[in-house]
């Protein structure tokens, strides 16, 4: 047929519709063919640049004004193909969770990104689909002026959802909606992980029962009535609201009482769908209230738009992701943020005290590079030079993290939330955004020095205690255990002769996982009330006693997330290069305090005959290793704190400056304490950090 050639340009509205109506035998409308409403919703659709622009319907309503006739086939076309469709599905499913399991509803929504699911051609969602089956479509569709919208549905003469007979169809597919979601809504939020996270309301009458029994009987009486609606003043209508006020206040306590309870996944996620079917059910009861008679109409072109928008993000995947783990990565960098401010010095005495932490990991350091060269002298397997290496750096790191000394890379995940943290309680003082920066810098300055003299104490005492190490081992054994491998070590410290910039932003992935980890497991085991649970246990009380068992939660509760993040840190660290060599990629890691104990050994083994131009590389290598480490590190823990808690990154722009402006005018405060007393207290009184504080949940 004419219709279905190849068009030549963009086609016109004149071309589409004569061709369509034209190809049916005399003029008469053919069964059930959405080829028109495809066609034109290819001229009104914008290309990608222009999709914010808005979209004009004014020469579609010039040409159907001109065209009575055509103007009477197209209304009569638009009633045949909406007839009966059933759409209920589109308004209690599309765009809502549909399965808790994080993992699952992820590879659904990117299975129907790629091969969408088609529902029976007797529901709306299957033309939905035929038409608007761009995601973009639901951004453009909400352009368009509802005056024109207004127009031209009186132009073709349309019905209502509030019209009798055939017409209170649709109607009653909004009813039907209705119930399924108050029904589901009532049954999830009484579900026994998810009233644990609101006690308050154990005693309480649950809001979502007297919403639904109040919902209902709305609903009787819309059924009753001449109009099938009711108006902005009705009673009961005011008293619903109410009801679905508390509702929502339920959920936002739920959210906020994370940061008491913790929170897993699948209640986060239980609790995300809860407020979606709230957010729906808000929707739908709007279309039930009409204030004057012209209402009915922009209800029922709201029901259409919305209809279309909710089905174009059903399969949604940024959006997903991002609010099943907003709430999660709140609780894992309110973790992380509180233990930052450990690493964060103000006096003196906090600043060299950081140096003699550093120096204690230093020197655990110098010991593993020592134990690391020899593990590599072991004949074995891939997967068996990975493990030995893992377990060297595994319990060398927890070691670190027991004996309370300082690594000082792992400081910037922690340090970086800290900042953020500071940030965010400054915004909530009554000051000058100006003073709000000032005293931001100054707390970054801190950050800075604390960072730089870990730095030097790591650097400082593994470099000596790598080099006594393998002196003592070459004195009573008679063996260079570098000497075969002098020239890798001292190579792979140049960013001229190997990748070690790339090796330095790997180990500052690892160094950023670890942050998370550490974070995730607090916020596990506060959830699941793991240090209750030990605490209470009879057979530790009766075997131990009362107060050591105590003391055990306690112990628990204050090292184990440590213990697990730096044990993973070893493993990501020590299976980095075997699993490069495996995939044939070179991969490995690159640690400033390792690169330190590196070139020690490296000019031992070497018997001290390292050319002046590669020890300047390595020396150089260090300083661009540590450097790496600390920006990708820093720079991931900083973007997950932002997004954690919706602030703007336009607010980089104000800190950076603010930074800038303080670095010019103090800069030996970057790198030693010289802040005054006056100076403290505007950080306390604009930045104070603040631990029992946690509103910011009521953002998520």
């Amino acid at each position: 047929m004419k219709f279905f050639s190849k068009p030549t340009g963009k086609p016109t509205y004149e071309s589409v519709f004569k061709n369509f109506f034209e190809s049916s035998s005399s003029g008469f409308i053919p069964n059930v063919s959405y080829d028109l409403l495809v066609r034109l919703v290819s001229i009104l659709r914008p290309s990608r640049k222009e999709l914010k622009k808005t979209v004009d319907l004014r020469d579609l309503i010039s040409f159907l004004e001109q065209n009575p006739s055509l103007c009477e086939q197209f209304s009569l076309y638009l009633k045949l193909v909406l007839k009966d469709l059933k759409f209920n599905s589109v308004l209690s499913d599309a765009a809502i969770l549909q399965d808790v399991d994080f993992i699952f509803e992820l590879k659904k929504r990117i299975v129907a990104n790629f091969l969408p699911f088609q529902p029976e051609k007797d529901s709306l969602e299957f033309v939905l689909n035929q038409i608007f089956y761009l995601p973009t479509d639901g951004d453009w569709i909400s352009t368009i002026s509802i005056i024109q919208l207004e127009f031209l549905f009186n132009l073709l003469e349309l019905e209502t959802i509030y019209g009798s007979g055939p017409a209170n169809f649709a109607l009653s597919e909004v009813m039907m909606s209705m119930h399924v979601i108050t029904q589901r809504v009532s049954g999830r939020a009484m579900e026994r992980e998810v009233i644990k996270m609101v006690p308050e309301y154990e005693q309480l009458q649950s809001p979502f029962s007297a919403f639904e029994k109040e919902l209902f009987l709305i609903e009787d009486r819309i059924k009753e009535l001449k109009e099938h609606f009711i108006t902005p003043d009705d009673l009961s209508y005011q008293q619903l609201l109410v009801l679905h006020k508390q509702c929502l206040d339920f959920v936002n306590k739920a959210f906020h009482n994370s940061s008491k309870f913790g929170i897993s996944l699948r209640v986060n996620q239980n609790l995300l769908k809860i407020k979606q079917q709230l957010e729906r059910l808000e929707f739908l009861i709007s279309l039930i209230v009409v204030s004057d008679v012209n209402g009915t109409t922009t209800n029922t072109i709201r029901l259409g738009i919305q209809l279309i928008q909710f089905n174009c993000y059903k399969s949604n995947i940024r959006k997903f992701i991002a609010e099943s783990t907003q709430l999660l990565s709140y609780e894992i960098t309110q973790h992380t943020a509180k233990t930052g401010e450990h690493y964060i010095t103000e006096t003196r005495k906090e600043y060299f005290k950081m140096l003699r932490t550093a120096i204690g990991g230093g020197f655990i350091v110098g010991i593993l590079c020592l134990i690391k060269i020899a593990l590599s002298k072991v004949e074995t397997s891939l997967f068996g030079h990975a493990f030995l290496y893992s377990m060297n750096y595994a319990f060398g790191f927890i070691l670190i993290y027991v004996l309370g000394f300082t690594l000082a890379t792992k400081q910037p995940a922690m340090t970086a939330s800290a900042l953020i943290k500071a940030l965010e309680d400054g915004a909530s003082k009554k000051g000058k955004e100006i003073e709000k920066y000032t005293a931001f810098s100054i707390l970054f300055a801190r950050v800075f020095r604390s960072q730089f003299i870990a730095f030097v104490g790591n650097v400082l005492m593994a470099f000596p205690v790598s080099l006594f190490g393998i002196w003592i081992i070459d004195y009573y054994f008679n063996y260079n255990i570098a000497g075969s491998k002098w020239e890798n070590l001292v190579q792979d410290l140049s960013p001229i002769h190997s990748l070690a910039m790339l090796h330095a932003a790997i180990a500052g992935v690892f160094l950023f996982l670890s942050g998370i980890i550490s974070g995730s497991v607090a916020n596990r085991d506060k959830h699941n009330q793991v240090y209750y649970r030990i605490a209470e246990n009879p057979f530790l009380k009766r075997n131990l006693g009362i107060q050591k068992t105590l003391a055990l939660s306690k112990l628990y509760e204050k090292r184990w997330a440590g213990i697990i993040s730096n044990f993973w840190f070893g493993i990501f660290m020590g299976s980095t290069a075997s699993f490069g060599l495996f995939v044939g990629l070179n991969l490995d890691i690159r640690h400033i305090t390792f690169a330190s104990g590196n070139l020690a050994l490296a000019l031992y083994g070497s018997n001290y005959q390292v050319s002046q131009t590669m020890l300047f590389l390595g020396i150089f290598g260090i300083g661009i290793i540590g450097l790496i480490n600390f920006l990708v590190s820093f720079s991931l823990s900083l973007g997950l704190a932002f997004r954690s808690r919706g602030m703007s990154w336009f607010e980089l722009r104000h800190i950076a400056t603010s930074i800038w402006r303080h670095f010019k005018t103090k800069p030996l405060s970057f790198f030693f304490p010289t802040e005054s007393k006056n100076k403290t207290a505007v950080i306390e009184n604009y930045l104070q950090i603040d631990n029992a504080k946690d509103d910011s949940h009521k953002k998520v």
